[in-house]
């Protein structure tokens, strides 16, 4: 008796999977048409001719094709979503296409049949949905003698962005004692939280209060004016305070490289998104993900940070042409 393969959410996989991400390991070069659509020399090992750029993608659908008459499956032009992609070109089934993507993107589901409710859908810790009385409450208190450290000034942060965004060494006693604190603020201006960042390598680096989420916050968001248009996405405190030193106070922290379903319910006011994450692989494919998951609904940028870098070891105006180049 053949043995019973383990349950696999082909749904849940698609979904999880980004196109662009599952290209990008493949090694295909994708050239931008417009905000949603790519195209590529067809890398497939079906592909037999000699056309050039046959290969479409279509981000906000999730979908590829290839035009060419040498692609084709059960007498049909190739073309399909991300699980058929990698079927073809590992020449896999369906299944084990499934499981690899699956393994990739840490999408581990159970059949619904056989778990109970709770347990059946399965979403990122950062995207739960939280009871209101559980989402970050306005702090009661606001820590005195926060004061602009030596830590800041090699950091590359001003006096002046220190004083605008309130951050500072702590002198006091608590948790916080001896850290350089930054205040975070919810959209509408309320004090939520202090992150806390170590001087001289204590762990954790950052310390963040218990109970306090940052998936429903967006960090500097409550600064960014009513009839701004483009909002610029980073991923750290201090990528947020080095990008708004360089003329861009229209920049969000997302206190990590996934935007959460609460922080894009947060950015649906702006029509426009500037990605500009870590030039690192997990920062490459996190912004991705980010760009197939927005541009459902808006204007998507990306302004690549060179390889290795963050946009707080940029100089100013590295920042200034990486941004005007990616509006551009």
């Amino acid at each position: 008796m053949a043995e019973k393969r383990p349950f696999l959410n082909f749904k849940a996989i698609k979904d999880r999977s980004p196109l662009l991400t599952v290209l990008d390991r493949y090694g295909v070069a994708l050239k931008r048409v417009n905000n949603t659509q790519f195209k590529a020399k067809c890398p497939l090992p079906t592909h037999t001719s000699k056309d050039s750029d046959t290969f479409s993608v279509n981000v906000e659908k999730n979908v590829w094709y290839c035009h060419s008459d040498s692609c084709r499956q059960n007498g049909h032009r190739a073309g399909g979503n991300v699980i058929d992609f990698v079927a073809l070109m590992d020449n896999a089934s369906s299944y084990d296409a499934a499981a690899k993507l699956s393994d990739w993107f840490s999408v581990f589901t159970t059949p619904a049949s056989t778990e109970p409710h709770s347990a059946r859908t399965v979403r990122e810790p950062s995207a739960v949905s939280l009871p209101s009385e559980e989402i970050n409450h306005p702090l009661a208190f606001e820590l005195k003698g926060i004061a602009y450290c030596d830590y800041l000034k090699g950091r590359g942060v001003s006096e002046e962005t220190a004083k605008d965004f309130g951050i500072g060494l702590f002198p006091g006693k608590g948790s916080m004692a001896g850290r350089v604190v930054i205040p975070i603020r919810n959209e509408a201006g309320q004090l939520v939280a202090y992150a806390g960042r170590s001087l001289n390598g204590e762990e954790p680096k950052y310390r963040l209060p218990a109970g306090f989420h940052k998936a429903h916050v967006l960090y500097n968001l409550h600064s960014v004016g009513e009839q701004v248009d483009c909002v610029i996405c980073v991923e750290g405190f201090f990528d947020t305070m080095s990008v708004y030193q360089a003329g861009f106070p229209n920049v969000v922290g997302l206190m990590g490289r996934t935007v959460t379903e609460e922080q894009a319910e947060l950015l649906k006011r702006f029509p426009k998104v500037v990605l500009m994450l870590d030039g690192d692989a997990p920062g490459r494919e996190a912004q991705d993900a980010a760009t197939l998951a927005l541009s459902k609904t808006h204007w998507v940028y990306s302004a690549k940070v060179p390889e290795g870098k963050q946009p707080d070891g940029l100089s100013p105006v590295e920042i200034q042409n990486l941004l005007n180049g990616a509006l551009a």
